[in-house]
């Protein structure tokens, strides 16, 4: 492999990264390297599941034009890597280097180790010669440390054909982050539509290992996306869309055996792809799920419901939904989240959840177009009041969650979710049949809303804020538990953890389709401290 590193001519390297490869005689980090914004490392950079002592460091190199995303061409090279305690990378830390090529479409994974807890980091990487931009990230806090606050960035359901990413944008303005969430759907597996805002790229649905690996590029090259990632570190965990729309265990609604090939081959080409471009501790074959621990003040356990879920149910009157054999977590993981929470050292639990958890009894009061609406929005709805397609579809499961919490007397555990473009926050029933009345909660629910794919007000192709408000009147209706919900706006969230309180500000776009859309503060809610309640609070952080 060194052979064809040395082998790697200048010329080729000039095709590659244009004028900026005549610096290279500057040094492998020369000067001029902190303006660099393509060439190479067209894709940026990027890191992601903090430690006490380290980071995953994620970068893509283009060592030959001809080596683009997808193409298995062009050679294997190595790349460099440097970590510094400043901007200027005076101060080095740590550096290393990493071979790649087409085996994992030239993308660069370094996990990083012996850094300081609770310090923000500087990082780059180069090759040939030509640096990527920097990096900043951020180590979590020692085991045991004692944690006064802590701001993470919660994103989820970023269709880059239905609008552009500036909440990602905002989001990489602020200086107060200590971590970004995304909670899955961070890409779309769809063809290109006629409508597109941004169309996308392969033209057709995901199928194959080419195909996923050219949509991860593509939403890469998003700017306010690179700029986020080379901001802020981040935790991430797929949802189904990161391979085919309500995928299961053996195959998922958006897959055609024999027509789109075998859904083994489909779904292992995805997660290939994600292995290989997410900054995420994951490789095929490996487990996604995962813990992330800041001192004493949260845990952070992020799920895969994807990956071990028995299939959905087919209809809301189905037996199977209470049936003890199916799961929508796996055993193994369903034990490894609840012996977590149970034996959990830190204050706060919270946990990264790609689907809602609360229990959410649609009302039948509804009009047959906001029926047919909200099932297109958050999956089959038929008739009775069930999304089987997230916990109110394996309600043993949950049982088992909500007992564990309930029976051992586990406080202050709070879930952060996607899914389902839309933002709630409820309370979580120890049962959800008396609660009315008896008001006995076990945790709380925050769900941020999507950053660009489509909302009830669109698919019911009404303006923002009109048609839905009574669907949402009639759903905390019937669901005393839920405090808050908004089912019209796309946006991101902050989230603050401190020993007082969990707090969830929603902020929200403009316009979607709008790169330069203003973003504006929702609302607040908070969960305070032993209570496992949800109140709103006031003014958006500062």
């Amino acid at each position: 492999m060194c052979a064809r590193v040395n082998s790697l001519s200048r010329r080729a390297m000039f095709r590659a990264g244009g004028a900026l490869a005549a610096v290279a005689g500057a040094g492998m980090f020369g000067p001029t390297a902190a303006a660099q914004e393509a060439g190479p490392f067209a894709h940026g950079v990027a890191s992601g599941d903090p430690l006490p002592g380290g980071v995953l460091l994620w970068t893509r190199v283009t060592p030959v034009p001809e080596a683009v995303p997808g193409s298995g061409l062009g050679p294997d090279v190595t790349v460099t890597w440097e970590v510094a305690r400043d901007e200027a990378f005076t101060s080095v830390a740590a550096r290393g280097a990493v071979t790649t090529g087409p085996a994992r479409d030239h993308t660069v994974k370094a996990d990083v180790a012996g850094l300081e807890p609770a310090t923000w980091y500087w990082y780059r990487f180069a090759v040939a010669g030509v640096a990527s931009p920097a990096g900043r990230t951020r180590t979590a806090p020692a085991a045991g440390a004692v944690v006064e606050r802590l701001r993470f960035g919660v994103v989820s359901c970023s269709n880059l054909q239905a609008g552009h990413f500036a909440a990602y944008r905002h989001l990489a303005q602020r200086d107060d982050l200590d971590l970004v969430v995304h909670l899955g759907d961070y890409l779309y597996e769809y063809g290109a539509e006629d409508d597109a805002v941004r169309p996308h790229d392969p033209p057709v649905e995901m199928t194959t290992l080419e195909h996923y690996r050219r949509r991860h590029a593509q939403y890469k090259s998003d700017p306010d996306l690179r700029a986020l990632h080379a901001r802020v570190p981040f935790a991430v965990t797929w949802d189904d869309h990161e391979s085919a729309n309500d995928a299961w265990s053996g195959g998922a609604e958006n897959h055609t055996e024999g027509t789109e090939g075998t859904w083994t081959a489909r779904r292992a080409a995805a997660q290939q792809a994600y292995a290989e471009w997410m900054p995420v501790r994951y490789e095929p074959g490996g487990r996604l799920y995962r813990r992330l621990a800041f001192g004493t003040l949260a845990e952070l356990s992020m799920l895969d419901l994807r990956t071990y879920r028995s299939r959905q149910a087919a209809h809301p009157f189905d037996p199977a939904i209470g049936d003890p054999e199916r799961t929508i977590a796996g055993a193994e993981q369903l034990s490894w989240l609840t012996s977590g929470l149970v034996t959990a050292s830190a204050q706060w639990k919270l946990v990264g959840n790609p689907v809602m958890i609360a229990p959410v009894r649609f009302p039948s009061t509804l009009a047959p177009r906001e029926l047919d609406a909200l099932s297109r929005l958050l999956g089959p709805l038929l008739g009775p009041p069930y999304n089987v397609d997230q916990w109110d579809g394996y309600t043993a499961d949950r049982a088992r969650v909500l007992g564990v919490l309930r029976d051992h007397g586990v406080r202050d555990t709070v879930f952060l979710t996607g899914d389902i473009h839309s933002a709630w926050a409820a309370e979580l029933p120890a049962d959800p049949l008396t609660y009315p009345l008896t008001r006995e909660s076990v945790g709380a629910e925050l769900v941020c809303t999507s950053v660009t794919s489509d909302n009830l007000d669109e698919i019911l192709g009404v303006p923002p804020r009109t048609g839905s408000l009574a669907v949402e009147s009639a759903i905390r209706l019937n669901n005393p538990h839920v405090r808050y919900l908004d089912f019209d706006s796309h946006g991101y969230s902050v989230l603050e953890v401190t020993p007082a309180a969990v707090r969830m500000d929603w902020f929200v776009l403009a316009d979607r389709t709008d790169p330069a859309s203003p973003a504006a503060h929702s609302v607040s809610f908070a969960v305070p401290a032993g209570t496992q309640r949800v109140a709103r609070t006031g003014e958006a952080l500062r």
